[in-house]
């Protein structure tokens, strides 16, 4: 698999919001960005509040600009806070470093990133990352 279809992308929206079902969390927001940095889905959980969408695309696209999942950003943003803050003023304020963002990864190829908020940020990396497993695919959270 060479690109991220449509298809695949909504399995891993629809299996990464039924894991936030099964888990009783608070609504989602689940995006999924191609391996460019293009939207190719997002959806939302009744009742989320209004910036989730935004974050979870900040999760996806912090992981994909910076070729590592959001855990890891989190981390360097602990050990290297100026470095992160720079690489944001860079991004113009769209990478979200904490745990939810995950890169997506298809016979050794990057595809994508994967972006959840809504519940703890522990919670939404386990989202995303049921997402892309139940899509076959191996996810890369940090």
């Amino acid at each position: 698999m060479a690109e991220l279809t449509l298809d695949v992308a909504r399995k891993i929206l629809d299996a990464a919001l039924a894991k936030g079902v099964e888990k009783k969390l608070k609504p989602l927001v689940v995006t999924v960005l191609d391996a460019r940095g293009c939207v190719k889905a997002c959806m939302a959980q009744d009742g989320t509040s209004l910036l989730r969408s935004e974050i979870a695309h900040g999760k996806a696209y912090g992981a994909l600009a910076m070729g590592m999942g959001s855990r890891a950003l989190f981390q360097r943003a602990q050990e290297q806070a100026y470095f992160i803050s720079a690489v944001n003023t860079l991004a113009q304020g769209r990478l979200v470093p904490v745990p939810g963002g995950v890169l997506i990864l298809g016979d050794g190829v990057l595809l994508g990133a994967v972006g959840v908020s809504g519940d703890t940020s522990d919670n939404d990396e386990s989202c995303a990352i049921a997402g892309i497993e139940a899509a076959g695919l191996k996810a890369n959270a940090g």
